[in-house]
């Protein structure tokens, strides 16, 4: 496909080891377990009866401290705009790789497409998959002809941007945490969509799609595909996240697990590499300003007060050493 990226082109020297090394899931510690599923909630309850909600704000806050992920359904986000957002990805993603990887995609800011890790230094990190990265007010800048993704995303954004903020509310209420920190630091314009595609992979046992990581943000929500491939970290073993064309998911990101001082969890997850059917997903960050402060509500406090950019600075350096992010634990204290 002249749409796919050169993987096996371009990073042959790295990917010839993949032969060589064992699958993803030989070690013990990292066998994939299917008995679990992560809890599914559904959001009408918040606006029955008052036990109903506080039942309901009860099972959110719960799934957060328990499984850092859950799955909410009748969570607003109508299953025709989500309908749209996956064929203009598809679209998107379709485009020729010559054009994608020119540096004024779309007429955003470069890097916004990324493939692969080109920071990898042994076939388990590097990542059989390609991205759209996309900051909430880059969306403006988006090329004419493609104003139908432009327009789409925008409809995504205006009613997801609401959902997450009723979520972190909720969160933040169970904690006794002001919402309005939450009000002062973050809005759409502080927050990021990324699109994620999956392209069929010839051994996918041996390469991840997406890389173990948690998430850099306060929360995240997750649309994926029928074909499934997402998996969390629970006890040790990895945990399947179900597809479910009426849910979506949600995950505690590493601000929150900070801010709340370790309470909820920020889980680490991965996605296994596309074997038959390529996969699609996409994710809204609920991040904060590049200055903002996070800082552990509870004392002592398990963390070190850091800034958001402070964060990504560390991400980043880590990334560009070592080939991985490390994520939260740089700031213990």
């Amino acid at each position: 496909m002249d749409y796919d990226p050169p993987f096996l082109e371009t990073y042959n020297t790295l990917l010839q080891g993949a032969n060589n090394i064992s699958d993803i899931n030989d070690h013990k510690s990292s066998m994939v377990q299917k008995c679990d599923e992560i809890p599914l909630i559904d959001l009408k309850r918040l606006k029955l009866s008052h036990l109903e909600r506080e039942e309901c704000m009860k099972e959110i806050s719960e799934a957060a401290r328990k499984w850092g992920f859950f799955q909410v359904v009748n969570h607003g986000v109508s299953q025709e705009v989500l309908e749209r957002m996956h064929f203009q990805q598809k679209e998107v993603f379709r485009t020729s790789f010559v054009i994608k990887s020119q540096e004024n995609f779309l007429n955003l800011p470069s890097r916004s497409y990324r493939w692969g890790n080109s920071f990898a230094t042994n076939p388990k990190q590097f990542m059989w998959s390609e991205a759209l990265h996309m900051f909430v007010p880059d969306l403006a800048k988006m090329i004419h002809h493609h104003k139908s993704l432009r327009s789409t995303i925008e409809d995504f954004v205006t009613v997801v941007t609401p959902l997450a903020e009723k979520l972190v509310e909720i969160l933040a209420q169970e904690l006794n945490i002001k919402f309005n920190y939450f009000q002062k630091n973050c809005s759409s314009n502080t927050c990021y969509l990324r699109l994620n595609r999956y392209p069929l992979c010839p051994f996918p046992s041996k390469v991840i799609g997406f890389l173990p990581h948690a998430d850099s943000s306060f929360l995240t929500i997750v649309h994926q595909d029928h074909i499934g491939g997402l998996q969390l970290m629970k006890h040790g073993n990895w945990i399947p996240v179900k597809p479910n064309s009426q849910a979506l998911i949600v995950n505690i990101g590493d601000l929150f697990q900070a801010l709340s001082n370790g309470v909820y969890k920020s889980v680490e997850h991965r996605v296994i590499a596309a074997e038959k059917v390529e996969r699609f997903s996409m994710a809204y960050f609920y991040s904060p300003s590049i200055d903002a402060v996070i800082e552990s509500y509870a004392t002592p406090p398990l963390y070190k007060k850091f800034t958001f950019g402070e964060y990504k600075d560390q991400i980043m350096k880590d990334v560009k050493e070592g080939g991985d992010k490390v994520g939260l634990s740089r700031f213990l204290l």
